[in-house]
């Protein structure tokens, strides 16, 4: 778009920009490019990944929706939104699809057909990952480079789960912050899903219930979904360890639920990035796709 179609005047849209970058940590080109590593792991896991911040020059609407939802919002905000925009546009772009405008129902973004993309943005910097058209990898990201104090726990994790903090995650320990990005991350997968399947249960973080699973964590909707219940088993399931999609094991309890999302929590500066790595059943096998049937 040209000069018209930005948010602001050039005055105005200048002073924003130097503003926006000022906020923009000075430990953000070294996360960006620990952020740009990940392309080819993303790849291989059938994702595209799109970054941008807060502070580059030239980020404006691609369309009237774009440019209406921006109008509305503060500064600092509309430079968030503007960067996640164009973060979405580049990962579709690496799995080769073109994308315009992205308007939003209510905080929701709204691709057009063919297209699907997950977004976050954290400390000025956005991410989003994208699947190319006819791909069936679950589709979630979040990017937390702010650590979550230690009493947000109660928020996050029931008190099933609390003993994951500072459990052994392949080489490192799961963090409040980890864990907290890893739910975000399936969250949004979930209700991305084909049906939306059994995320009517899904109110808070804490209706998700979180396991390892090798080196990743499982996360699917709990049964019982009142804070602090394990899910329940389902008469006839075994109780012992399951084995994960890598031959590592998962420690159970998951066994009354009918699908979930693997997801790999990544450290990224002095934070985390989370993806989506594949949907799993209750078996704890991988699955094309989610199952149709409630939790």
């Amino acid at each position: 778009m040209g000069g018209a179609g930005r948010v602001g005047g050039s005055g105005e849209a200048g002073r924003e920009a130097r503003t926006a970058a000022d906020e923009v940590t000075a430990a953000a080109p070294a996360t960006l490019a620990a952020l740009e590593r990940l392309r080819p792991r993303l790849a291989a896991a059938g994702l595209g990944l799109g970054l941008a911040h807060v502070g580059e020059p030239g980020l404006a609407p691609a369309g009237p929706a774009e440019a209406a939802a921006a109008a509305a919002m503060p500064p600092r905000r509309r430079r968030e939104f503007l960067a996640g925009r164009e973060a979405a546009r580049r990962a579709l772009r690496a799995v080769g699809v073109e994308c315009g405008e992205i308007p939003r129902e209510g905080r929701l973004p709204v691709f057009a057909p063919g297209r699907a993309a997950s977004l976050s943005h954290s400390a000025g910097i956005a991410v989003a990952v994208a699947r190319a058209p006819g791909g069936h990898t679950p589709l979630g990201c979040d990017l937390e480079l702010r650590p979550l104090p230690c009493d947000a726990a109660r928020l996050v994790l029931g008190p099933d789960e609390e003993p994951l903090l500072g459990t052994a995650a392949g080489a490192g320990t799961w963090s409040l912050t980890g864990l907290f990005s890893a739910k975000e991350t399936a969250w949004k997968a979930l209700h991305l899903a084909p049906g939306r399947a059994g995320t009517a249960s899904m109110r808070t973080l804490r209706d998700l219930r979180a396991e390892p699973c090798g080196e990743a964590l499982y996360i699917g909707p709990r049964i019982d979904p009142r804070a602090g219940r394990s899910s329940r088993p389902r008469v006839g399931a075994s109780s012992r360890p399951r084995s994960g999609p890598s031959g590592l094991p998962c420690t159970g309890a998951r066994a009354g639920q009918s699908y979930g999302v693997r997801v790999r929590v990544l450290p990224v500066g002095a934070g985390v990035f989370s993806y989506a790595l594949g949907w799993a059943g209750a078996d704890g096998r991988s699955t094309p796709v989610p199952t149709a049937r409630r939790s």
